[in-house]
């Protein structure tokens, strides 16, 4: 019996460990993404975890938020996009380049549930982070696929170039993007960016833009949306378009904000189950580890079973 107990708990742990294994093999992984130019029309397909999520209103649907598919079931998105519209009229829309074009490779889904984070602050836009539950599983493409995310303990150093996509509008109170739109903006230090919203700023929060230059940021539209960086063939999300400037979007005195993703890993893992997103940690330059994740996990695999058994034969 304790045998029989013993190899049930080896066979969950394998179970759990498989799931992490098949989404970092897919996490983060862009076939069609050849070239990255900042401020401009993205290539189709570029940004396979790219969500637009829309309203319907009966007639029409339009889009109000960004996203970024995480597993097949859920996709991340900003707490504050969601303070207002019923769950039911939310639609998400995957592999969507244009919001008035042919979209041939792109589905859609209805929602399931909405999870704030419990935290959030609407005052202060602090744990501005929120999970959105599918009614149904999405199926991967090279236009649809779920990005890795920053693990606990990442580091994101100033000066680290981010990539922030969405439909978002080009200036304040202008019209939203017809065509996705990409943007590379450096990362600013917290410090620095605390300076700028004096005092504002949390650690739960990560900053990037041209300061004191301005011209490039996210803007209305944008929330919710994925900033990402490049590790290797790899492409991970440090944040979550929050807020900026109330004046103007691309304002110098002030950088885009946004939810900084690895404080929540035990929060997202949670509501993930059985198959969480591809965690992995950045350290500005690349993994900390000096193993792979797939070798990481294989040999915790092959460490975790044999000290289950015996333990389990022992007792």
């Amino acid at each position: 019996m304790k045998f029989n107990t013993a190899l049930s708990v080896a066979g969950t742990i394998l179970l759990f460990i498989a799931g992490s294994l098949c989404q970092l093999d897919v996490c983060g992984q862009s076939p069609l993404n050849t070239k990255i130019i900042g401020g401009e029309v993205a290539q189709a397909g570029a940004w396979p975890w790219q969500v637009s999520i829309h309203v319907n209103s009966g007639i029409s649907s339009s889009h109000f938020c960004g996203g970024s598919l995480i597993n097949k079931d859920w996709v991340l998105s900003a707490a504050h996009c969601f303070q207002t519209y019923e769950v039911s009229k939310i639609v998400m829309y995957f592999g969507r380049w244009s919001q008035s074009g042919s979209n041939p490779h792109e589905t859609y889904r209805t929602v399931s549930r909405i999870f704030n984070h419990p935290n959030y602050n609407s005052s202060t836009i602090d744990n501005d982070i929120a999970l959105v539950q599918l009614s149904s599983s999405v199926d991967f493409t090279n236009y649809v696929r779920p990005v890795c995310l920053a693990a606990a303990g990442s580091v994101f150093g100033g000066g680290t170039e981010t990539w922030v996509t969405g439909f978002g509008t080009m200036q304040t109170g202008g019209t939203l993007a017809d065509k996705l739109r990409e943007v590379m903006i450096p990362i600013v230090n917290n410090s620095d960016c605390n300076k700028a919203y004096s005092g504002f700023i949390t650690s739960n929060m990560i900053c990037a833009g041209l300061l004191n230059v301005g011209g490039k940021s996210s803007c209305q539209g944008d929330s919710g949306g994925p900033a990402v960086n490049r590790n290797g063939s790899r492409w991970i999300q440090s944040g979550i378009v929050s807020f900026g400037s109330k004046k103007k979007c691309d304002d110098p005195k002030f950088p885009s904000v946004f939810a900084r993703v690895s404080p929540y890993q035990d929060w997202i893992k949670s509501y993930t189950g059985s198959n969480p997103p591809g965690f992995v940690e950045f350290h500005s330059n690349g993994f900390r580890s000096s193993l792979s994740p797939l070798l990481f996990s294989i040999s915790l695999t092959f460490s975790i079973i044999p000290f289950t058994i015996s333990l389990y034969l022992s007792s």
